[in-house]
């Protein structure tokens, strides 16, 4: 396989300060250390610390925390919310699951991003102009039986970014979401443990044979999408570069989802 070559372009970011709620590891952590890489001050917000980002740990359901936060940023130029979870169970058939079991999911994926938009909005008006990009998923444009609850917090992330496009437009703010397809990172992992959970021991699968039979299956292209990956379209979306797009779901999957 041919290596990932590195694109650099001049994305006119040195200078600002980006936030990157989710910033402790996997593709959080590489959209901070891309902002790094354009000269950008990265202010991370995560459940734990990391080393090489400046993270202020706390939970993105407690939205006073996350109102410290902001005020604690001050002048804010992007804002990403990468954080994320899923039920750590198998869903398919959804009645595997129990009701119990999608509240945190959404809180964490749905309501953590509704808290941070409504904590680093008045930052963005009040500089005069900014964006705010949510990571989402293929699953939640999909109707994905893996993990309804995730699914299902998804699309109503993808629905409510399209809202605080409409919104924050007039105020010169652009709101995106950047959807991954099949990413190494502990949350896909996490969905390979739960479906290797309810199989016999005999059935089982590694998770690297597991992962790439299912990404023969679902991705035209055939190969992983990368962290890296994600984290050159986060910066390309902050940047002038990307000023007539918002209110977009972009895919970086490997084209896995696809509209006729």
């Amino acid at each position: 396989m041919r290596a990932v070559p590195v694109w650099r372009m001049d994305l006119q970011l040195k200078g600002q300060t980006a936030v990157v709620i989710g910033a402790a590891s996997g593709i959080g952590r590489a959209i901070a250390r891309g902002f790094e890489v354009e000269g950008c001050a990265v202010r991370g917000f995560d459940l734990r610390a990391s080393e090489g980002v400046a993270i202020t740990t706390g939970d993105v359901t407690d939205y006073s925390a996350l109102r410290a936060f902001a005020a604690d940023c001050g002048a804010v130029d992007h804002v990403v919310f990468a954080a994320g979870a899923g039920s750590g169970k198998f869903g398919f058939p959804f009645w595997n699951l129990e009701p119990g079991d999608w509240q945190r999911v959404l809180e964490i994926n749905l309501v953590g991003a509704v808290n941070t938009a409504h904590a680093f909005a008045p930052a963005l008006i009040a500089r005069g102009g900014g964006t705010l990009l949510f990571l989402v998923s293929v699953a939640g444009q999909t109707g994905s039986q893996t993990d309804p609850p995730y699914s299902a917090a998804k699309a109503g992330l993808i629905n409510f970014m399209q809202c605080a496009a409409k919104d924050l437009a007039p105020r010169d703010v652009r709101v995106n979401a950047l959807s991954p397809g099949m990413v190494r990172t502990p949350l896909n992992e996490a969905v390979w443990a739960a479906a290797q959970a309810r199989l016999p021991e005999a059935e089982r699968q590694g998770y690297d044979s597991w992962a790439e039979e299912k990404i023969r299956k679902v991705s035209p292209l055939g190969r992983w999408q990368t962290p890296e990956e994600l984290a050159a379209m986060a910066v390309f979306l902050a940047s002038p570069c990307a000023r007539n797009i918002t209110g977009q779901t972009l895919n970086v999957d490997g084209g896995q989802v696809m509209h006729a």
